[in-house]
């Protein structure tokens, strides 16, 4: 039986190497797969939002303001984060303790009708889940790689508040 549960969370991504830190605090629905398989589905902002109508008029499709959906696929074992944006940027990350998963980005084209993937490596470090029944602490630590060079140590943590 499917239940699901609408909780507010707050989800950071941070690298321990690069200055590249984002968070975002909102409301998402949590449903129960079953006693251990969790999705979770929020919305956030889009990528950023211009100033002012002469910004609005020159942005990229980057810079649009948009909101992109994210989905969580969440177990103890295995993490996948899907993100769903206006049609012009996409990704899907794979992680699992101990084992490189796949890390694909993909980037629309609208005007040359053309889609463009980049494919990286990511090797998880370390994979937590806390709670119960309910999962309420997830953190995730990882590398991301590009063939043999690698693009910094990242930390994601996600807090669900019951």
């Amino acid at each position: 039986m499917l239940t699901h549960h609408r909780k507010p969370v707050c989800l950071s991504l941070i690298s321990t190497d690069l200055p590249i830190w984002s968070v975002v605090e909102t409301s998402a629905t949590l449903y129960q797969k079953d006693r251990l398989r969790f999705h979770l589905l929020l919305t956030e902002p889009g990528l950023g939002m211009p100033q002012n109508s002469d910004e609005l008029a020159i942005a990229s499709p980057l810079t649009t303001p948009s909101p992109r959906l994210l989905w969580l696929e969440i177990s103890p074992n295995r993490v996948i984060m899907t993100m769903q944006g206006n049609g012009k940027l996409s990704y899907r990350h794979f992680w699992e303790k101990g084992v490189y998963g796949l890390s694909r980005y993909w980037l629309n084209n609208d005007s040359l009708k053309t889609n463009w993937q980049l494919r990286l490596r990511n090797f998880t470090r370390s994979l937590v889940l806390q709670g119960h029944p309910l999962p309420e602490h997830l953190r995730l630590e990882y590398d991301l790689w590009s063939e043999k060079v690698q693009l910094g140590r990242y930390i994601l943590n996600l807090e669900i508040h019951h």
